[in-house]
């Protein structure tokens, strides 16, 4: 049985409280919520903090405000299930609900957070394993080695990105807002993240997530679809999260297209955006935006199913996302 190592637990009650806590603890300190990724990486030895301070109690981190005209503010301890069973959510932003619901367990789901889900731990075959198995073959790079055992010759880590919400945001035009010792900041879901599979956002350790917000729905749609060898629990092995803004007339004025678990990042992909703009959702326009998206997929073999085979699902799950929007 893998146990968890022994660390000192903190419980603030307003967000200044955590910020000083973890400017206290130094780099020995980390901040949880949920602990669905956190706990199961401390017993695998992968993340060993000294102090570990919950969010959870925060109250500004656990509310939901706003509506599809004025946009939303999330959380970032609001719970997976809350958002999947949330009125307002479901009505206004249903890409957002049905992107948690894919998420996990109903178990995990409330226990999870929104915020768990944005800063997830990047994944990979190699690195996602006992620390007697990591130590068998020699520790990777990601942690205590020198190596990336899925690129040897590479001097950075590849684990992907295996975030469900994280596409979602990216593509919905999302921002994030960070606290910290040097205090607020808004930054684009886009700029929280770095295509490196050890530094995957660009929070600072020190600071807290603390909001998700999401802005007005106006004319835009989205969708997401997600790729696993099972239909419930397993992350994801590609995530597509499809997002269109369409005048009247069905023609489309603008567009994103994102791909999870291909990278190290939620990886936007301009050209198949491009192949959007400007046309109406038909069968030619969704074929030409799936290939723009294949391309540049580049899925690693550090993860479930053959790379080859899931580099081939990037087409098939693209235009799966296109065509519910066509549809809806």
């Amino acid at each position: 049985m893998m146990r968890l190592p022994k660390f000192e637990y903190r419980a603030p009650q307003t967000i200044a409280d955590a910020v000083k806590i973890i400017a206290d603890a130094g780099p020995a300190g980390q901040f949880v919520a949920g602990g669905t990724d956190l706990y199961p990486n401390m017993k695998r030895r992968q993340q060993m903090p000294k102090t570990v301070i919950s969010v959870m109690r925060l109250a500004e981190l656990n509310q939901i405000s706003g509506d599809g005209k004025s946009g939303v503010n999330i959380g970032a301890s609001v719970t997976l299930s809350d958002i999947c069973e949330h009125p307002i959510i479901n009505r206004d932003y249903p890409v957002v609900a049905r992107a948690a619901l894919t998420i996990s367990t109903p178990i995990l789901r409330n226990m999870g957070t929104i915020g768990g889900n944005l800063l997830l731990d990047t994944r990979c075959n190699y690195y996602d394993q006992s620390e007697e198995w990591r130590r068998a073959i020699g520790f990777c790079m990601k942690r205590d080695g020198a190596i990336c055992w899925v690129a040897p010759s590479s001097p950075r880590c590849w684990a992907v990105q295996s975030s469900d919400g994280a596409p979602v945001a990216v593509a919905s035009g999302a921002h994030v807002v960070l606290a910290g010792p040097r205090g607020t900041r808004r930054i684009p879901a886009a700029e929280l993240y770095h295509n490196d599979g050890m530094r995957y956002v660009t929070k600072a350790p020190d600071e807290v997530l603390v909001s998700y917000d999401l802005p007005p729905v106006g004319a835009w749609r989205a969708a997401y679809q997600k790729l696993r060898r099972r239909e419930s629990f397993d992350f994801p092995v590609l995530g597509v999260a499809a997002w269109l803004d369409l005048a009247a007339d069905g023609t489309v004025r603008d567009a994103r297209i994102v791909l999870g678990a291909v990278a190290s990042y939620p990886m936007p992909v301009p050209a198949a955006a491009e192949a959007l703009v400007g046309r109406r959702l038909d069968d030619a326009t969704i074929g030409a935006a799936a290939d723009a998206a294949f391309r540049p997929a580049k899925p690693m073999d550090n993860t479930d199913f053959t790379l080859s085979w899931r580099k081939e699902m990037v087409r098939v799950y693209v235009q799966r996302a296109l065509r519910e929007l066509a549809s809806s």
